[in-house]
């Protein structure tokens, strides 16, 4: 991913689509499974509010307990308030990002240091591939913003393409034909398989 193509990106777009996936989220959905096998939807709602508020603050260089803390040290919990909390951190993130000092110097998120242009790469990424595990742990209709999408897209080409990462940043690649969708080949690309079912 070049730098210019994260200077520009507005995650706003994205973090609307994902809060109207939260949104339609019904209470029995909750306990269902989701393409994250340890995150049952619930679970995965939670990880969305942490990442939310570490990669807003992360923007901000506001570091410390929310950027200090890598996301398996502690299973994410789901608060009651989760309704109005989600869309409010989902919009704080996307203003943070706006910024132009976001993308540049050096930053921290998940407990790791890295330039800002990757972490918002980063946060671009968690927000697409969420989504997607959202949508389809709840049998949603999903269209991803397409300029977070190509930059997720890059960004998990390039984690890929590193030899020292092994194939992949998450878990192996699955995968999947050149002339898939591109949602289809980042899904891929995250280690997921992209032909997965609601369950």
């Amino acid at each position: 991913m070049t730098d210019t193509t994260t200077r520009i990106l507005d995650l706003g777009p994205q973090s609307r689509i994902v809060a109207r996936l939260a949104a339609a989220v019904r209470d029995e959905q909750l306990t269902h499974g989701t393409p994250c096998p340890a995150y049952p939807v619930g679970t995965l709602l939670g990880h969305l509010a942490g990442l939310a508020a570490a990669f807003r603050d992360a923007a901000r260089k506001d570091l410390g307990a929310t950027t200090d803390t890598p996301p398996t040290d502690s299973e994410p919990r789901l608060g009651p308030g989760w309704r109005t909390e989600l869309p409010r951190v989902l919009g704080e993130l996307a203003e943070a990002w706006r910024e132009p000092a976001a993308w540049t110097g050096m930053t921290r998120a998940g407990g790791v240091d890295l330039p800002g242009a990757v972490a918002g790469a980063v946060a671009a990424d968690e927000l697409v591939i969420h989504g997607w595990d959202l949508a389809r742990a709840t049998g949603q209709e999903y269209t991803p913003d397409p300029a977070a999408l190509e930059a997720t897209y890059a960004f998990l080409r390039a984690a890929a393409d590193d030899p020292s990462r092994g194939g992949g940043i998450f878990a192996p690649v699955v995968p999947v034909p050149e002339d898939a969708p591109l949602l289809d080949r980042a899904v891929g690309l995250s280690g997921r398989d992209p032909g997965r079912t609601p369950r």
